[in-house]
């Protein structure tokens, strides 16, 4: 089996690939601080990101790469209006007045043009039937697109292109988490309980951006798609909230998207406190389950995990990326590998740290972690 082979197999068990599939998130720092290219390229240039990505995949062996970030203009260097380096940091202004800060080993953060935070919108200034898909991630921070520009696929398709047999996902965010990135994470949970009206209004507008976000993704090659959640974990909202405000939207993202393309995989990405919630995650029609955050970071015991979904769902994740990944040794984290692939492996399972590997993990860390992958009792 290649890498893509093996990963469309690990994500449709009872199928079982001939070895536990490896494929972690990295963290946007993780790529400006260990490819050598530019932290403001990668960020807001398609092909820098995509050489970026296709890098570390090679360099770590991973059986599999998620594009999370938006294909970019191919004309953005023509926006800039002037551009300096301060303090380590790449400080561009552009024509239409905000500012982006970019750090060498973090995301960048887009300013108004008096170089200050800029304030959110609030709940009462939303129209329901104006919205579609709020990106967070777009050149001049979050937005609210009415469509997908056909850039907006540039980075997948040359990944795509330029790796056919390793396994290429994309990533929506979902109804829930783009709402809380438009109105910030205060203002949005104050919001659940002062107009729970407004905010359903919104989410069931906002799943049609991402259902169809899903599915042209699909077309333009992704091997699966993650829908990004990572608010609707114990740590932000209840059960009842988790039913109430996110089941029934990222229900209706899964079904659209399959609705599309009947063979997609659609999986679901929530960080933090889950392990109280397994069953309403698999109501949602999801096909896996990723990050699984162990204490203390989480939750979530993966032999538990194992045992309460179903063998129709794969899980992906469960290393520790803060006391193993980040500041462990190298053989920690190829222990903890092969107790993980021991634990939830042949089937259904993706080798993972349990969220973003950080910045400043050690390269080192993150290969003994793949090498595991490969020395498993698993491997057939």
């Amino acid at each position: 089996m290649n890498s893509r082979e093996r990963m469309d197999a690990a994500m449709r068990p009872p199928q079982q690939p001939n070895r536990v599939p490896v494929m972690c998130q990295l963290a946007l720092g993780h790529y400006f601080l260990n490819t050598g290219l530019p932290a403001a390229e990668i960020w807001h240039d398609s092909e820098m990101f995509a050489g970026a990505l296709l890098l570390l995949q090679r360099r770590y062996g991973f059986d599999g790469i998620l594009v999370n970030l938006p294909g970019r203009d191919p004309d953005w260097r023509d926006a800039i209006a002037d551009i300096e380096e301060r303090e380590g940091r790449t400080r561009i202004r552009w024509r239409e007045g905000p500012v982006t800060v970019v750090p060498p080993d973090d995301n960048p953060r887009v300013l108004g043009a008096d170089g200050r935070k800029r304030r959110p919108p609030a709940l009462a200034d939303l129209h329901p039937q104006q919205l579609f898909y709020i990106e967070p991630h777009d050149r001049l921070g979050v937005v609210m697109l009415a469509d997908f520009p056909d850039w907006q696929f540039d980075t997948l398709s040359r990944v795509r292109a330029l790796a056919p047999d390793v396994s290429v996902h994309g990533e929506i965010f979902s109804p829930f988490s783009q709402l809380i990135e438009l109105l910030g994470p205060a203002q949005a949970m104050l919001a659940l309980a002062d107009d729970p009206r407004k905010v359903k209004a919104c989410l069931e507008r906002l799943v049609e951006g991402a259902a169809t976000l899903g599915a042209e993704l699909i077309r333009a090659g992704a091997d699966a798609v993650l829908i990004s959640s990572a608010y609707a974990g114990a740590g932000f909202i209840s059960r009842g909230h988790y039913e109430e405000f996110v089941l029934p939207f990222e229900s209706r993202v899964i079904e659209k998207i399959k609705a599309d393309a009947p063979s997609a995989i659609v999986y679901t990405h929530t960080c933090g406190a889950i392990g109280d919630r397994f069953d309403l995650m698999e109501a949602t029609g999801t096909n896996g389950v990723d990050t699984l955050d162990p204490p203390p970071l989480g939750t979530v015991d993966l032999a538990d995990a194992r045992r309460r979904l179903s063998k129709h769902v794969f899980i992906k994740g469960n290393i520790d990326p803060v006391n193993t990944a980040l500041r462990g040794t190298p053989e920690d984290c190829h222990r903890e590998a092969l107790e993980r692939i021991a634990i939830a492996g042949p089937r259904g399972y993706i080798l993972s740290t349990a969220c973003s590997v950080s910045p400043h993990t050690p390269p080192d860390n993150v290969e003994a972690i793949a090498r595991a992958a490969t020395e498993s009792p698993c491997a057939v």
